[in-house]
């Protein structure tokens, strides 16, 4: 990797060029056809414009889902409901900004986690009993996520990841991404008991004949087929909802008011709700649910290498991407988000399925979150989307991260009954174990629960440990991961039947990731052997 790679060190990254070869060497150790723009191609500004918002419309679901089910558990009046949306765009742009440039520099989306969403929820429960108005609850809610955020920053940046990935091959990687898509087949916006699964469904044929059968008749059916079917969906809800067929509270009606209704500037800044507030058993449960993220986010950054046509991430490269998505997560702590930030899912399915993989157009997508964030009626106008065409996005890009997880058993020798019987166990505790948790219902009744074992109920009844295993027992990725990195470690297997020496020699070495500050000084030290230098 030349000195030149550096984001074209922030200023040169906005420059537009043409889809080119990779400058970093040994990346293309995984062709892939499909990729139309690889992690360092910069397509020209108006195509990276849509193609960036493209990348941001597949995440607005999550992005708006999040800060609305906060509020509505902490009773935020509308004003304030409006300015915590506002505030999850913006902490995602810049957050996103700082991960593409910064960090581990993949083409990944940040933004807010359902990790930690869960234990948010339990901190606003347990104020609830007392009395506490909204106003304390996101200042509560804000120093867990900062605290959480600086251990974040510790476990990346210590290398503690990185270490564990040594002891991580496919048989644990399949598994976890896999189960990253599958784990949410169960999303409100798929599964509620009033969908429109008309326009669900026309969302997802649209989607999968602009990517699927008419790829090859026009290229911007091949780069922008999720833009062209949920822009399709979306104004044709709008025209029905106009025409009566749809009317006000059934899904699929398009609200217009609240767009003429927003407001033209939404203040967002550091420490807007006050001073946050820090108490210990809050801490313990906002930590849980940041570990819960930590590892979805491990699955991701290999899902979107595997997606880029790139080599497996090297430690030094994951260490670099948790470390500052600890960052981000204290970012988000200071601005007041009431929820941490990570890797997006929905932004590895959309490399999938159109092909983009460009980190400079998913630097666009995060200019245009931070103006979304700030600019009200802009937020309200995406936020008229429909949650079946939501759901039918999700549908078409879940599933394409599941079949991706599974993808790397090319490297596994299938043959090998251990193999099978780990990936099927891991695969089967993802899913049964979190719906289970999911039943026995709060967190509170999951810690009276484990205080009723016998002998060992004291100590899996404290609240650490109970807080502990409710948030990472309800994350289906962190699940799988476990009981797969547990197994191929202690179940007697070869290197080589584990697919232990393929995925070594796929993997990116330390040296080809250089952080920003190696780069930094790279460029420093050559400026000053150049010749004429002072």
């Amino acid at each position: 990797m030349s000195g030149e790679d550096d984001l074209e060190e922030v200023e040169d990254d906005f420059a537009p060029e043409g889809p080119g070869p990779s400058p970093d060497p040994g990346s293309e150790r995984e062709p892939a056809s499909f990729v139309e723009y690889g992690i360092d191609d910069k397509p020209p500004l108006g195509e990276s414009v849509l193609l960036g918002v493209q990348h941001y419309l597949t995440m607005i679901g999550a992005n708006i889902a999040i800060p609305l089910v906060l509020a509505g558990a902490m009773g935020m009046p509308a004003g304030a409901t409006a300015r915590l949306i506002g505030t999850f765009f913006v902490v995602s742009g810049i957050a996103t900004l700082a991960q593409t440039t910064v960090g581990n520099r993949y083409p990944i989306v940040q933004g807010g986690t359902f990790s930690m969403l869960a234990p948010a929820l339990a901190i606003v429960g347990v104020l609830q009993t007392s009395g506490a108005g909204w106003e304390t609850m996101i200042l509560q809610l804000q120093g867990a996520v900062i605290v959480a955020g600086v251990a974040e920053v510790l476990i990346g940046y210590f290398g503690v990841m990185g270490w564990l990935k040594r002891h991580m091959g496919p048989i644990v990687i399949a598994p976890v991404i896999a189960l990253i898509g599958l784990s949410l087949f169960n999303v409100p916006q798929i599964t509620a008991p009033d969908q429109n699964w008309w326009l669900a469904g026309l969302t997802v044929a649209l989607i999968v004949l602009f990517s699927q059968y008419l790829k090859t008749s026009h290229r911007a059916f091949r780069l922008f087929p999720v833009l062209l079917g949920l822009v399709t969906a979306w104004l044709l809800a709008a025209g029905l909802s106009v025409a009566g067929v749809y009317s006000p509270g059934t899904a699929g009606y398009v609200d217009f008011s609240q767009v003429f209704e927003a407001q033209l500037f939404v203040p967002i800044y550091p420490f807007q709700w006050g001073t946050p507030m820090f108490r210990g058993s809050f801490v313990i449960g906002m930590f849980a649910g940041m570990l819960a993220s930590v590892i979805e986010s491990f699955g991701d950054y290999h899902s979107v290498a595997r997606m880029a046509g790139r080599g497996a991430p090297s430690a030094r490269r994951i260490d670099h991407g948790i470390g500052m998505e600890g960052l981000g997560n204290l970012f988000a702590g200071i601005m007041g988000t009431g929820n941490g930030s990570t890797s997006y899912t929905e932004n590895v399915g959309a490399i999938g399925i159109t092909g983009v993989a460009s980190r400079y157009v998913v630097q666009i997508g995060a200019i245009v979150a931070i103006v979304v964030g700030y600019v009200g009626f802009v937020g309200q106008l995406f936020a008229t989307i429909p949650t079946p065409i939501v759901g039918g996005l999700f549908v078409a890009m879940f599933g394409q991260i599941a079949a991706v997880g599974l993808s790397q058993l090319k490297y596994v020798d299938l043959d090998e009954n251990r193999n099978i019987f780990i990936v099927g166990l891991a695969l089967f505790a993802g899913l049964a174990i979190p719906n289970y948790v999911s039943a026995v219902g709060s967190a509170g009744a999951f810690q009276t629960g484990l205080a009723n074992v016998a002998v060992v109920g004291p100590v899996l009844g404290s609240e650490f440990v109970a807080q502990t295993l409710y948030v990472i027992g309800g994350t289906g990725m962190a699940v799988g991961g476990i009981v797969a990195f547990f197994l191929d470690n202690t179940v007697p297997g070869s290197r080589e039947e584990r697919g232990l020496t393929a995925w070594e020699d796929i993997t990116e070495d330390d040296s080809e990731f250089r952080s920003f500050w190696d780069r930094h000084v790279s460029d420093a030290d050559a400026e000053e052997r150049a010749p004429g230098a002072d």
